[in-house]
């Protein structure tokens, strides 16, 4: 087991395509300083795996195979990570729930998948120069 540096972004993927969840990973494959810890396509996984790990970014779909992404929001209230939800469904009502619930980044797969490269590179220049 190697450990992570000490400014690493470490990201949970839940996330129900099979193919989708590929495309994430690949991004953030190319991002220096993040790495993917897990992807997991339920709510009750995602759960299981916020507590048994450490994670700095948790990248949520709202359609899951069992339970939703505002599921797993609700159930960890603010006691998260910093959350990127990336969903096909971007309604105005879910934009606005996501808001409600401390959602810092909401990004519609279809139209702004590609802005997940920036966001990373955002958090870990925040990252880098806090410490």
């Amino acid at each position: 087991m190697t450990l992570p540096a000490a400014n690493e972004l470490r990201v949970l993927l839940v996330e129900d395509s099979p193919r989708i969840a590929e495309r994430v990973r690949e991004l953030l494959l190319q991002e220096e300083g993040v790495r993917v810890l897990d992807t997991v396509s339920d709510e009750s996984s995602a759960l299981r795996a916020l507590t048994e790990q450490a994670v700095d970014v948790l990248i949520l779909d709202l359609q899951l195979k069992v339970g939703t992404g505002f599921g797993v929001l609700e159930a960890l209230g603010s006691q998260r990570p910093l959350t990127i939800v990336m969903t096909n469904y971007a309604l105005p009502q879910y934009r606005e729930r996501a808001r409600q619930l401390g959602v810092d980044h909401f990004l519609n797969k279809a139209m702004e998948f590609e802005r997940l490269s920036d966001i990373m590179a955002g958090m870990r220049a925040s990252r880098d120069a806090a410490n």
